[in-house]
């Protein structure tokens, strides 16, 4: 049993009692395939991302999860959006129900080696033709899509 489960618009999902901002990031290699690790607690395919922590801006704590998960070094160039749909929460072993509270940054690979971290199983660069043959939550499937669609402002929902 994974320690974490994802609902999305389920009418069965449990009653969230946290709410934690948390921050992603988008970043692509030179021929547009998408960073994402295999998150070792869901199995999910996912971007890069995590918990704010004190003392840290959410873009740096973006950078952070980024390197801490993938081994990469990642720069913030833009902000894709903010997702805090309280359609999504998020159930772990401990009893946490946590509402999304996602902000989506764009990012621009700068260095640094892939790595798989303890918190991921695999970390490569993902097709988008790729995705439909590989377990990723729709939430992240959103994400993607507001990516591919090169919007000219931030999605704010």
């Amino acid at each position: 049993m994974s320690s974490r489960r994802d609902y999305y618009r389920d009418p069965n999902a449990p009653k969230a009692n946290s709410l934690v901002p948390g921050a992603s990031v988008l970043v692509t290699d030179g021929v547009g395939r998408i960073l994402m690790q295999r998150r070792g607690d869901s199995g999910n395919w996912s971007l890069p991302g995590g918990a704010m922590e004190i003392g840290e801006t959410l873009e740096q704590c973006a950078v952070r999860e980024t390197k801490e998960e993938t081994g990469l070094d990642v720069e913030i160039t833009g902000l894709l959006g903010i997702y805090t749909d309280p359609e999504h929460v998020i159930e772990y072993g401990d009893g946490e129900v946590r509402q999304e509270f996602a902000v989506t940054y764009l990012g621009r690979l700068l260095g640094g080696e892939v790595a798989v971290s303890s918190e991921s199983t695999e970390v490569r660069f993902v097709g988008v033709d790729e995705l439909a043959d590989l377990p990723v939550h729709p939430t992240v499937l959103v994400r993607i899509a507001h990516f591919k669609e090169d919007r000219t402002a931030p999605y704010l929902g």
